[in-house]
């Protein structure tokens, strides 16, 4: 027989998971926008700076060489961030998955269950 009681206790448990896992993942994805910003700045600031120093340059051998700097520590500081993001995003799909991991091995473990008894019968 249907049990109501367990229904709605089974309907709010779904919905407070629902609503933690969109919650952090709110909070996860601003993180990631701020830290893209924080980046973006300071990849502005470094390329006018280096634009600044770049003009002052007296020699084609020196602007050759802060050319070259410049784009070793540029690529170097976007790889770096590329690697930051990536575990950013990393961690925001565990902190995502973790609300619904318990209720999935769960239906697993019952499912299983389950199977198990229909396959002897089928045989």
């Amino acid at each position: 027989m249907l049990n109501f009681d367990e229904v709605n206790r089974k309907n709010k448990e779904a919905m407070d998971t629902v609503l933690k896992s969109y919650s952090e993942t709110a909070r996860g994805f601003q993180a990631i926008a701020a830290e893209a910003v924080e980046y973006s700045k300071k990849s502005f600031q470094d390329t006018v700076t280096h634009f600044e120093t770049l003009s002052g340059a007296r020699s084609f051998e020196s602007a050759f060489e802060l050319q070259t700097n410049y784009v070793k520590t540029a690529y170097e500081n976007f790889v770096s961030e590329a690697t930051r993001l990536g575990e950013m995003y990393s961690d925001l799909a565990k902190s995502a998955y973790k609300p619904y991991e318990a209720p999935v091995a769960a239906a697993t473990a019952k499912a299983t269950k389950a199977a198990a008894v229909v396959s002897p019968a089928a045989a």
